[in-house]
């Protein structure tokens, strides 16, 4: 997988590549997007414990699928409600572990649940053997 930020559009606003190229072989894992539900069904009032609950249940599938991280190509944010902006992306840079898959943040006016207030849809890559 490449990343890219070309030089001829502005630069990522936070942690994320504008693109991600995959070559040759491919083995491609689409996840349903994850929600901040620990596996007790337990969902925290707070926005950022959601979101961190959400990561862990991404990072548990890269696991089922034999993939960490850097196998993530793309993540799509859907947040309901107004929180800290700065907090969002401290939070997202930090579970990124320095690792940048395209992503796309979004406000809706609900989820599936009204206790919810993060899905994140994460789709992962591995090629090559990586």
């Amino acid at each position: 997988m490449t990343f890219r930020n070309p030089d001829n559009i502005h630069s990522p606003l936070a942690s994320y590549s504008h693109q991600a190229e995959v070559g040759g072989d491919a083995r491609w894992l689409v996840m349903s997007a994850q929600v901040g539900m620990d596996k007790d069904g337990h969902i925290p009032e707070d926005v950022f414990a959601q979101t961190n609950i959400a990561f862990d249940n991404i990072m548990a599938n890269l696991k089922a699928a034999n993939m960490d991280i850097k196998n993530l190509v793309k993540l799509v944010f859907y947040f309901v409600g107004e929180h800290d902006i700065e907090q969002r992306r401290s939070l997202i840079k930090d579970r990124l572990e320095g690792h940048l898959p395209c992503t796309t943040v979004i406000f809706v006016a609900g989820l599936a649940s009204p206790a919810l207030k993060i899905e994140i849809e994460a789709w992962a890559c591995s090629y090559n053997g990586r």
